[in-house]
Formats: C-alpha cells, sequence, structure tokens
C-alpha cells in the first residue's frame, strides 16, 4: 500500500444511489444531474486538476438526499437541488481564490 496526499483541492462527492423505488435515496432527487452540473461548472471555472468531481454510493443519509460532500473541507450539503449547484460552486471559489 502506498499512501499519498490527495492531488486535490477539493474532492466533491454527489450521492448517486438508486433503491429502485423501494425507499427514498440520492437519485430520487436527480443526483445525477447534479453531479453532471457540478462538472460542467468545475470545468468553465478552469479547475480540472484542482477539484474533482466524482459520484458515490449510499452515504447514509438518504432522507436528506441528495447529498454532496465536499472534502477534504468536510462540508456537507443535503436536500440538495440542481439550482443549488450555484452555491456548492460559490463554496469552493471562495477557498480557490
Amino acid at each position: 500500500m502506498e499512501e499519498n496526499v490527495s492531488p486535490y483541492v477539493y474532492h466533491v462527492f454527489v450521492c448517486t444511489h438508486d433503491r429502485k423505488g423501494e425507499r427514498k435515496s440520492c437519485a430520487d432527487g436527480n443526483s445525477s444531474d447534479i453531479r453532471k452540473a457540478l462538472k460542467k461548472e468545475v470545468s468553465a471555472w478552469g479547475w480540472k486538476g484542482r477539484v474533482r468531481v466524482s459520484k458515490s454510493g449510499c452515504l447514509g443519509l438518504c432522507q436528506k438526499g441528495p447529498n454532496v460532500i465536499l472534502y477534504p473541507q468536510k462540508i456537507w450539503f443535503s436536500e440538495v437541488l440542481e439550482s443549488d449547484v450555484r452555491g456548492i460552486i460559490s463554496e469552493i471559489e471562495s477557498v480557490l481564490k
């Protein structure tokens, strides 16, 4: 095993877990579209290589989903809508200035 320091200032995890209607899940709130919008914004701001947007499996707070987490800052956004993407980008921008 090799231990490394993260190459990213921010690693954005977007839960895209889908329970297929059995119980509430982040996918019920269009989390895949939120992830796509975040990736598009990160690219538009020229942050590739500094900010990574990844999909994640279940984060355990399905009832509050969709969930988005910013690491290593430990910032957790719940009940995210696609219209909230700008606010998440603003949070990232405040650190990258």
